[in-house]
């Protein structure tokens, strides 16, 4: 099955081989040099004359023989999922019918690509449905989809890309109506669709700033904590009480003491952790 790691793991094509400069222009002097004295010219150290015309027009020769070599090879990228941007992506996107959405970054665009390639296997994989997820909007950050069971009951938990990963019932309706179009779902499925944060947890610290840090400091550790968990979390993403006081130990604080949770939220692979309430208790300053 092709999957994105894959493709980013892949060093870039060289279709021809790359050289420098002055590689190039060195091949290019020992060939005229050659010619030259098969014509009876002895032209050995005046092809080396700063401002010798013909030594100008050997440089130029090699830079665009250096470009050349470039283009060929940018050419090739241009053709290849991994490496393709742009208009290029747009291409390559549309031949497995994906069609990048108003304001899609081409990050995007490429993992909703490699998902839907994958998903062309057979109708109803998880790929088939998380392709027709994804394109639903580009505030869907992922998705997991899952059969309850043996059943014919299919879940489709959404994470968001805003909202600290919350979807809101507009996102949810605009993937139910996507998944459930008749081009779509398979006929024997039942498919529900819904939020994927499914845990929440309560945060509680006392923080000790150092002598000299600002109290602005302290007043902005919730937002960068929920941040932090929007950026780095996601689906299957446990949050451990390591990772907790990893981010609030920012730069001018000197101790941070986590009350709760009292242990790791551990969770499954289709889940993801939102944050409850954040309460940080200023207790000082401290060397």
């Amino acid at each position: 099955m092709l999957d994105l790691s894959t493709l980013e793991g892949l060093p870039a094509p060289q279709a021809i081989s790359v050289t420098s400069e002055a590689d190039a222009l060195a091949a290019i002097k020992a060939v005229f040099v050659d010619l030259a004295t098969a014509y009876g010219l002895d032209v050995t150290g005046i092809i080396d004359l700063e401002g010798e015309p013909g030594n100008i027009q050997l440089q130029v020769g090699a830079f665009r023989e250096v470009l050349y070599r470039a283009a060929i090879n940018d050419a090739v990228k241009a053709n290849l999922l991994a490496f393709a941007a742009g208009a290029d992506l747009d291409h390559l996107a549309a031949f497995y019918d994906v069609i990048r959405l108003t304001g899609e970054t081409d990050a995007r665009l490429r993992a909703r690509t490699v998902v839907a390639i994958s998903g062309r296997s057979t109708a109803g994989s998880e790929d088939w449905y998380k392709s027709a997820a994804l394109r639903a909007s580009i505030r869907v950050k992922d998705v997991a989809v899952y059969r309850v069971g043996t059943g014919p009951d299919i879940r489709i938990a959404v994470l968001a890309t805003d909202n600290f990963g919350e979807p809101d019932a507009a996102l949810l309706a605009a993937v139910d109506a996507e998944v459930q179009k008749s081009s779509v779902r398979v006929i024997s499925d039942r498919i529900t669709v819904l939020s994927a944060t499914s845990a929440t947890v309560n945060v509680a610290a006392d923080i000790w700033l150092l002598p000299t840090t600002p109290m602005t400091v302290f007043d902005s550790l919730e937002a960068l904590l929920r941040q932090a968990l929007a950026d780095e979390g996601g689906l299957g993403f446990n949050l451990t009480r390591s990772w907790l006081v990893s981010k609030l130990q920012v730069p001018g604080v000197q101790k941070v003491s986590l009350a709760a949770p009292v242990v790791d939220t551990i969770i499954d692979d289709g889940a993801a952790v939102k944050l409850g309430t954040v309460t940080l208790t200023y207790r000082g300053r401290d060397r």
